[in-house]
């Protein structure tokens, strides 16, 4: 590391010490490193997730399921119910398969980037920064904060994703051996708190003495333009007697796998849904609930059942669950949304 590198470790790191963001997963500077599973738990959950939201997760999650080995141990639809709101429910079907894998391991978690790579579920930078924070290994941990403020504070040019690659090799001419993991958080902390999308503070930046787009702050990352996100359309059913309503599971795999949810059409496209048995009598509907996936933005209609038959509705694939205590049955953001209008609707 060069002078320069380190004069740049050095102030963040200053910076650092006095203003760090307590949360419930770290370790405040000086303090022992924090416990593998806590690390890897907030990793995996704050990927394409705020702080604010992950907190309460986090802290449920682990007053519930405290080790590998109690997590490992769990159903697994306890814990897609207990990740249900958080989006993303790939990370939760990988934090079962990760926590499964340790606990064959006998519960002891690698301690190197490259053999935490060979876990389900953890990618480069979940491996590197548990690497640096849990085990104080020297790792290059790249997040979306940490990308602002290294293409920042070396006005790298070239637009994402080819640029990618230069900020990577930037972040790693400047990654300390000491601290790595405080290092890390630090970079974090700076781009969520005063290297900011919009509107940095660059007067209060430690770093403002040595970053080649301090005047020029916003025109980085170099972003391609986006795409117009595609629309796709689809049913849901109100299905409800004596104050309870019809849950089904959705398939182990594809979108929202492994939750429960109210019955659909498939969302017009093939086998997302599980498809609601024909049944006699009116049906009424209610009006659409929209929402925004990674991939596409999705008009979901919902419709209630007005007739009595209820023959068609057996099996193992659903359940009868009460109305007044739905919220306890972990549904998807999109299915809340859409219980929410339903109820909406009957009060009005």
């Amino acid at each position: 590391m060069d002078a320069s590198a380190q004069t740049i470790a050095e102030r963040l790191l200053d910076w650092y010490d006095a203003h760090f963001r307590r949360l419930p997963w770290r370790a405040a500077p000086g303090e022992p490193q924090p416990a593998p599973y806590r690390v890897w738990l907030s990793e995996v959950m704050l990927q394409q997730t705020t702080v604010a939201a992950v907190i309460p997760y986090f802290e449920r999650f682990t007053s519930r399921w405290p080790t590998f080995v109690a997590l490992a141990a769990a159903e697994d639809a306890e814990v897609m119910s207990a990740w249900a709101g958080l989006g993303y429910y790939a990370r939760a079907r990988n934090l079962l398969a990760c926590a499964r894998a340790v606990t064959e391991r006998g519960g002891v978690f690698p301690t190197t980037e490259a053999e935490l790579r060979q876990l389900p579920g953890l990618g480069a930078y979940t491996a590197a920064a548990i690497a640096a924070i849990a085990f104080g290994e020297r790792a290059v941990v790249v997040d979306a904060n940490v990308e602002r403020v290294v293409s920042r504070l070396f006005a790298i040019d070239t637009p994402l994703p080819a640029g990618r690659r230069a900020i990577r090799d930037a972040a790693e001419s400047i990654t300390p051996s000491a601290r790595p993991g405080d290092f890390a958080q630090a970079m974090m902390d700076l781009g969520a708190t005063v290297c900011t999308a919009r509107a940095p503070r660059c007067l209060l930046c430690p770093l403002a003495g040595s970053c080649q787009g301090r005047d020029v702050a916003e025109r980085y990352p170099v972003k391609p333009a986006k795409k117009a996100r595609p629309e796709r359309s689809g049913q849901a059913f109100w299905i409800e007697r004596e104050g309870k309503v019809w849950l089904v599971r959705r398939p182990g795999t594809g979108m929202l796998g492994g939750m429960r949810a109210l019955p659909d059409d498939g969302w017009s496209a093939g086998s997302d849904g599980n498809v609601v048995p024909p049944l006699e009598g009116a049906w009424v509907p209610l009006g659409a609930v929209q929402h925004g996936f990674t991939h596409f933005t999705l008009q979901l209609s919902l419709t209630r059942y007005e007739g009595s038959e209820w023959d068609a509705l057996t099996g193992p694939a659903g359940e009868w669950w009460l109305r007044d205590r739905l919220e306890e049955a972990g549904l998807p953001t999109l299915f809340a949304k859409a219980a929410r209008l339903a109820l909406a609707r009957e009060t009005s």
